[in-house]
């Protein structure tokens, strides 16, 4: 034998077959390859870097609660882009404006009503945003009927303040025509009682905002408490009855010298339907980390909470409200946590394809191999049961030419290393069949039948 042929042999024991790898391979990988592409189509898209906010007017607690909004995620990579606006009425008609990049807004509870809002979600309460009502008299006022004949500022165009002083101006019967009624809200409408453009204000805001904290120290301004907060509390589902304590601004000073009733929407957090998951999480996160702490109308860790005055409670909020934080973020960066998260659903395929594609692909490869040397078995068992049947159909030089066909092509299959010893007791089998037709058969030419 040539040292050509040899090594040729050699190759072959030492490979695998190239055709029954491919022919087993391919079909899995092609089946693998499938499932991965479907599991994918379920795989969320990552979250973008940024998110719109629309927040209030300037000094207002929207910008201030914002601006802290803001340095809590910058701590996870997200950059939080404000976009400041006349009040809860424009931020509201951003997030239903399909043009506008506003995906988040803080709005004043009650200001939906009445208004279609099927895309957007609540994302909870956040805290109590009391209407306070400032004015200029000689006698203290604990009804809006005695404001008629004044000149108000109820808010601007587009503020949630503006359209809940009308609703209570109108609860009280004093239309327009019974008062001057001025567009004038946050800071303008300070500036305007300090000059006495206006004897009264409408102002909805936390205490510590920058047009109500001063105004509670101005001298010459009151503040009236409501003598039918609890009848507006009742009148409106979106409003809650509060006390602020004797004191419980200045003990030193006195502020306020007496218990005064105020009425407050909820200051809600509002997404639209197309806000990222992942983002909604980590603004809840913020949201809890600014509003969880005690203030003069809350105790610690009521807020933020579940809330669905206007719109109904986000799938994602309601969750976080349930459970807190979720499970990777506890433990992992917000990137981290959300990409693993993310790409859990590829492991569908994984343990619902790949590990029995390779607890059966073997097997097949297997059984492909030992097929084409169960085939020649075959020929072989035929080739013996004609010889034991008839053995002068044919000469012996016949028979075991039939026979050398059957061996030489036993040789030519390509056999792993793994399943020469079936290729061994083949050939062994081949030998027992030539010594049957030598056994059975004579020389000379095969009788006809």
């Amino acid at each position: 034998m040539s040292d050509r042929l040899r090594k040729l042999r050699q190759k072959r024991l030492r490979e695998y077959s190239l055709r029954d790898l491919l022919t087993v391979g391919l079909p899995a990988l092609a089946l693998l390859a499938g499932g991965f592409w479907l599991a994918a189509q379920f795989v969320k898209p990552a979250p973008p870097k940024h998110l719109y906010i629309s927040s209030g007017a300037p000094g207002g607690s929207y910008q201030l609660y914002v601006e802290r909004y803001r340095q809590v995620l910058a701590g996870s990579g997200v950059e939080l882009r404000e976009q400041p606006s006349a009040g809860s009425m424009e931020n509201l008609k951003r997030l239903l404006d399909e043009q506008d990049d506003t995906e988040i807004a803080l709005v004043q509870s009650g200001t939906a009503n009445g208004i279609n809002v099927d895309t957007l979600f609540s994302l909870g309460y956040l805290y109590h945003e009391p209407l306070w009502i400032f004015y200029r008299a000689g006698r203290e006022l604990d009804r809006l009927t005695q404001l008629r004949g004044r000149r108000i500022a109820i808010g601007a165009e587009g503020s949630g303040t503006r359209k809940l002083a009308l609703q209570l101006l109108e609860a009280n019967g004093v239309a327009p025509k019974e008062a001057a009624l001025l567009p004038l809200g946050g800071l303008a409408a300070v500036e305007a009682l300090r000059k006495r453009k206006v004897d009264a204000v409408f102002l909805v805001g936390a205490e510590r905002s920058a047009a109500v904290w001063p105004l509670l120290y101005e001298d010459g301004v009151r503040l009236m408490s409501l003598a039918h907060a609890e009848a507006y509390a009742r009148l409106f589902p979106h409003l809650a009855r509060l006390t602020l304590p004797q004191g419980a601004i200045d003990m030193v000073r006195n502020i306020p010298p007496r218990d005064v009733a105020l009425v407050s929407p909820m200051a809600t957090l509002v997404a639209h339907e197309s806000t990222h998951p992942a983002l909604v999480q980590l603004l809840l996160q913020a949201a809890q980390e600014v509003h969880s702490e005690a203030g003069i109308f809350q105790r610690p860790g009521e807020f933020p909470r579940a809330g669905q005055a206007d719109f109904p409670l986000s799938p994602d909020a309601e969750r976080f409200y349930k459970s807190g934080k979720p499970f990777l973020q506890r433990y992992l960066p917000f990137w981290a946590a959300n990409l693993i998260d993310r790409m859990v659903v590829m492991l569908v395929p994984v343990f619902a394809l790949l590990i029995p594609i390779l607890k059966f692909a073997p097997g097949l490869y297997s059984w492909r191999v030992r097929s084409r040397i169960y085939r020649r078995y075959g020929e072989l068992k035929f080739l013996e049961a004609e010889v034991e049947a008839n053995p002068e159909r044919h000469s012996r030089e016949e028979w075991l030419e039939k026979l050398d066909r059957i061996e030489d092509d036993v040789h030519h299959i390509p056999t792993p290393l793994a399943f020469t010893d079936m290729l061994y007791t083949l050939r062994a089998h081949l030998d027992l069949v030539r010594a049957t037709i030598l056994r059975r058969t004579p020389r000379g030419k095969a009788k006809e039948t």
